[in-house]
């Protein structure tokens, strides 16, 4: 995915035909290592090949599996009960808990009663 987005980047900056070699030193100049393998595949598979009528048809195919959204937020109401009711049980266990006896007399920065370490 670094490779794809590094490359409509460097199409969108006005290089109408980057290479392996521009994504590359792209993606290296931000730190991130290049997959020599998956990037030349990339740009085979890419070579030829209008950008942005490769992005026009994959969105109409994307919209031909439909937008799922009419359970959406049905569904996300008993997930947000549950976690309700994980907070709270966490809450609880919190309550029970006790500060542990470490028997030496020190404060949480390691200074005992007397204020000497």
């Amino acid at each position: 995915m670094r490779h794809l987005a590094t490359y409509l980047l460097l199409k969108l900056g006005g290089n109408d035909s980057p290479s392996a070699s521009d994504v590359s030193t792209a993606l290296s100049a931000v730190g991130v290592e290049t997959d020599e393998a998956r990037l030349s595949t990339l740009i085979t598979e890419l070579e030829g090949k209008d950008v942005d009528t490769l992005i026009k048809e994959g969105s109409e195919l994307l919209a031909t599996f439909g937008g799922g959204g009419g359970a959406g937020p049905a569904a996300a109401a008993p997930a947000e009960a549950a976690a309700a009711g994980a907070a709270e049980k966490k809450e609880k266990k919190e309550e029970k808990e006790e500060e542990a006896d470490l028997g030496g007399g020190m404060d949480m920065f390691g200074v005992s009663e007397g204020g000497k370490i």
